[in-house]
């Protein structure tokens, strides 16, 4: 093999470490935009069936973007949370599975691992000591303006998953008949609910984590938002 072979065999090695990093960045951001009608304020309540009423409680949840460099995940704040209190949602492209921490009241972290089918964000977290695996649902309804999420057990071994408690939430400003067209939001193509402007211009963001990420680098956000726009995505 000649020498001008050997160096452009060299540059593709060198290059490629930073290809991949980059397509994973893009890959995890990409796969969190499937889930962005989770962004907002939902008002919701629980309870562990439908007929036991005293047992049932209120809690708000508030779902949000996070950047941090070529970094973007969602995180999650219970308010009057029954079990959890806040919690990170990742994508993970080299197992393409979603991955959910959560923290409860206790200050333990619990992590949940799964998939994003048909609408459902499926995500399962198997217990070290007992086998047993809990098991959280979560998706959208009536066109993003309802928000549900249930957990369910099942016991080492078996096939059959219980029902533990579920959380039927509205998301906070919006009615089922729907109304206006709605505005998108310039960093994540989510829906924009917070005004934000540059150079006299008003634009739109989804969460206060797009809000920052907006002002920290607006001409970056408005020129990939435009290019997104020409595309047609």
């Amino acid at each position: 093999m000649n020498r001008l072979a050997i160096r452009g065999l060299l540059a593709l090695v060198l290059l490629a470490p930073a290809a991949t990093a980059g397509d994973e960045d893009n890959s995890s951001k990409e796969a969190l935009q499937a889930l962005n009608e989770y962004i907002g304020l939902w008002k919701g309540a629980g309870g562990p069936d439908r007929t036991s009423a005293p047992e049932n409680w209120k809690e708000n949840i508030s779902w949000s973007w996070r950047f941090k460099g070529g970094d973007a995940w969602l995180n999650i704040e219970f308010e009057n949370g029954k079990y959890f209190t806040k919690g990170e949602l990742r994508y993970l492209p080299e197992k393409k599975k979603y991955q959910l921490t959560l923290g409860d009241k206790k200050g333990n972290k619990q992590v949940f691992d799964g998939e994003l089918k048909k609408g459902y964000l499926n995500l399962d977290s198997v217990d070290a000591k007992t086998g047993d695996t809990l098991r959280l649902t979560m998706n959208t309804a009536a066109e993003g303006v309802r928000f549900i999420y249930k957990v369910q057990k099942k016991a080492k071994g078996s096939t059959v998953y219980s029902r533990v408690y579920g959380v039927a939430c509205n998301k906070e400003g919006e009615s089922l008949a729907g109304g206006a067209k709605p505005k998108e939001c310039v960093v994540t193509g989510g829906l924009g609910t917070i005004a934000v402007t540059y150079n006299g211009k008003t634009y739109y963001v989804c969460c206060t984590g797009c809000r920052d990420a907006f002002n920290e680098d607006p001409e970056k956000i408005i020129k990939e938002y435009e290019a997104r726009k020409k595309k047609g995505g």
